[in-house]
Formats: C-alpha cells, sequence, structure tokens
C-alpha cells in the first residue's frame, strides 16, 4: 500500500509561544512539528490530523473529559505543495514526486504529556517558536512555526 501524497502538519504549542518538536527515527537530528499522510482518500484533513497526534505523540483530541478540545485543532488554511525527499519517494506510488502538505495548529496546557511512537520518533523537546522554526529541516514546518504568533492571536479572537 503506497502513502497517499496528501498529508497534515500540525504545529503543536502552547498559550506562551512553546513548540514540541520530535527527532525523527529514520533520520538522526531532523527535527519536526507532526506529519502524517491521509489513510484513504477520502479522509477528512481534521480527521488525519487528530489521528496523527494520537499516533505520534499521544496526545488524544477528542470531545471527552481529559482530552485536548476539538477546538483547540485548527486549520490554518494553508497548503504547502513541495516535493517529496527522494529518500521518502518508495513510499509512494510510481512517478509521485509531489505532497500536498494542509497546515495545522493544537494549542495544548502546558505540562501536557507527551509519549513517543518509537518507530517514528526518537526523543521531544519543547522550544521557544523561533528556536523551534530553527531547529526543523523542513522548510514549510519552520515557516509554519513563524506564522505561529498570527495564529495564537486569530485562536484567541474567537
Amino acid at each position: 500500500m503506497y502513502k497517499i501524497p496528501e498529508s497534515v502538519l500540525v504545529v503543536i504549542y502552547t498559550e506562551d509561544l512553546q513548540v514540541l518538536l520530535m527527532e525523527r527515527a529514520d533520520k538522526l537530528d531532523y527535527w519536526q512539528s507532526v506529519t502524517g499522510s491521509k489513510d484513504f482518500p477520502e479522509e477528512d484533513l481534521d480527521v488525519t490530523a487528530t489521528r496523527e497526534v494520537q499516533e505520534e505523540t499521544g496526545i488524544v483530541v477528542a470531545a471527552e473529559a481529559g482530552a485536548v478540545p476539538l477546538s483547540n485543532l485548527r486549520d490554518w488554511g494553508v497548503a504547502n505543495v513541495y516535493e517529496i525527499y527522494p529518500v521518502w519517494r518508495h513510499r509512494y506510488a510510481h512517478g509521485v514526486t509531489k505532497n500536498t502538505e494542509h497546515v495545522f495548529g493544537l494549542l495544548v496546557p502546558d505540562g501536557i504529556p507527551v509519549t513517543l511512537a518509537p518507530r517514528e520518533h526518537l526523543q521531544y523537546k519543547w522550544l521557544p517558536y523561533r528556536a523551534a522554526a530553527d531547529a526543523c529541516f523542513s522548510p514549510s514546518n519552520a515557516e509554519a512555526i513563524l506564522q505561529l504568533p498570527r495564529h495564537l492571536v486569530a485562536h484567541s479572537a474567537k
């Protein structure tokens, strides 16, 4: 089964603009936010985002007690189309070279527990947003993080 070339990028952050980054297990010193592809073409992007957040960090986003409220997950209305790194093209159907990545933000409380998926990530850290952007290997991830203050204001205004 090949990966669908449509994915989400979820910037997880706190009110004081600390951003969660994780180190990839398959590429040492490659730090990133939560990312992941749709499981099937018709899957809603918010479903992809909540699933990937839970799979990669253990953070549950749902309308249930103890979970991060669904209203804290916001689609930022940004879609990046980028060239899939050659090292990961084998995961996609033959001839697929581009992916469309939809950017989301997730506001979480300070001190929320994080449980990494060991096959995907080795360690995590919380960094101030500018330092987090500098640490990302992906230019689209770094740019999304740099946009965080604008989205935080939009979130608190709603």
